[in-house]
């Protein structure tokens, strides 16, 4: 007969990383990076830099000043080879080719787990550039300079990366913490209005589900965020950025290991937006839609009071994004089995049950989904 043996091991691996808030990152009389690098290094390494070629065009002097830093500050670290443009937005993740050229850069430049692999850009350039830089050595050390409001506030200071792959977005990734996350607000300045507002959309997000004083601040605010009021626009990137921390650190399951996003509130609907539009929406604008329909289903299952339906619609439309799009139909539906098949195990979907409250369900209505598309549809026009 034989023996069955069953040896279990259980273990913890403890992951810190800061998330620094400064200006103008790269004048040389700015000791952030010098100081993280000086920190971490008892032999001198090697980086390599890439940016989101969107932002060296919004920046035209920014490579020379790079460069001129790390001329400055080489006591620690030598910058390696021409710093790498690859192109913003979901180019940057639907072209494979990009990660293999990344990893050419390792290769040739000795980054090893000791070394800085620095990105600059948007969201979607994180994402992909921290996707190779975990695949590379099995992770080198990444540093993030998130350019927007929305890689600043959410997706820049997480601890997933990912290209698309298959038409789906975030098919192939990793989790991933990064070395450190720099927001420097001088990076703002540039924004073109679309991506300047994207942003707002994930913190109007995680405030509902979590913090309705902050939702209500935001509430306040909102005319004034989509005017670019500086200030105004800080402090909810601060507040946000600060919110998707303490998820990532309390919530149990920050490499999501179940079925349970909620951060990804309204998310399902957005992901299949961008799909349909052919990535014409952006990423916040289709979350701004999203939110707006997983409030109306909440509100037409009876989860959710009228009134703050009509604060949350109004806040959308104050903040300046619209509640619907052309492609708002009966096709975002298949959305949702693509959300739970990217989930893994049951669906499950964050909803409303009071401004600053969430829950979550394992179904959704198809019959209510297409009610509450209707719903928006004819909100925006009155």
């Amino acid at each position: 007969m034989n023996k069955t043996t069953i040896i279990k091991q259980s273990f913890q691996v403890n992951i810190n990383f800061n998330l620094i808030f400064t200006s103008s990152l790269f004048e040389v009389d700015n000791p952030i990076l010098v100081d993280l690098f000086s920190d971490n290094a008892p032999t001198k390494s090697n980086a390599i830099v890439i940016i989101d070629d969107g932002v060296t065009k919004a920046h035209p002097h920014l490579k020379a000043a790079i460069s001129n830093y790390f001329k400055t500050h080489n006591t620690f670290v030598n910058l390696q080879g021409d710093i790498l443009e690859i192109p913003g937005g979901e180019q940057a993740k639907n072209d494979e080719s990009h990660i293999k050229t990344i990893l050419k850069s390792v290769n040739s430049f000795g980054i090893d787990r000791h070394s800085y692999v620095i990105a600059i850009g948007g969201g979607a350039v994180l994402d992909a550039v921290g996707f190779a830089a975990a695949i590379a050595h099995r992770g080198v050390r990444l540093i993030r300079i998130p350019t927007t409001v929305l890689s600043q506030n959410d997706s820049g200071i997480g601890v997933k990366n990912g290209i698309n792959y298959f038409g789906k977005k975030n098919f192939v990734g990793t989790f991933s913490a990064p070395f450190a996350v720099i927001n420097d607000d001088t990076f703002l300045s540039t924004l073109d209005d679309r991506d300047w507002r994207s942003g707002i959309s994930e913190a109007i997000k995680v405030a509902l589900i979590k913090d309705r004083v902050f939702f209500e601040w935001i509430e306040a605010n909102a005319i004034a965020l989509n005017n670019r009021d500086q200030d105004a626009m800080n402090t909810l990137i601060h507040r946000c950025a600060e919110m998707h921390m303490q998820h990532i650190q309390n919530s149990g399951d920050a490499f999501e290991q179940g079925s349970s996003r909620p951060l990804d509130f309204g998310h399902w609907a957005a992901h299949k937006l961008e799909q349909l539009s052919n990535y014409s929406i952006r990423h916040g604008e289709a979350v701004a839609i999203g939110i707006a329909l997983d409030s109306t289903y909440s509100y037409l299952k009876g989860h959710l009071d009228e009134e703050s339906l009509t604060r949350i619609l109004n806040c959308i439309l104050n903040a300046g994004f619209d509640l619907t799009h052309s492609h708002l139909n009966n096709k975002v539906i298949k959305g949702l089995n693509e959300f739970r098949e990217h989930l893994g195990g049951k669906l499950t979907i964050m909803l409303l049950k009071a401004l600053g409250t969430g829950f979550e369900v394992h179904d959704m209505d198809e019959t209510t989904v297409l009610k509450a598309i209707d719903y928006l549809n004819a909100y925006h026009q009155n």
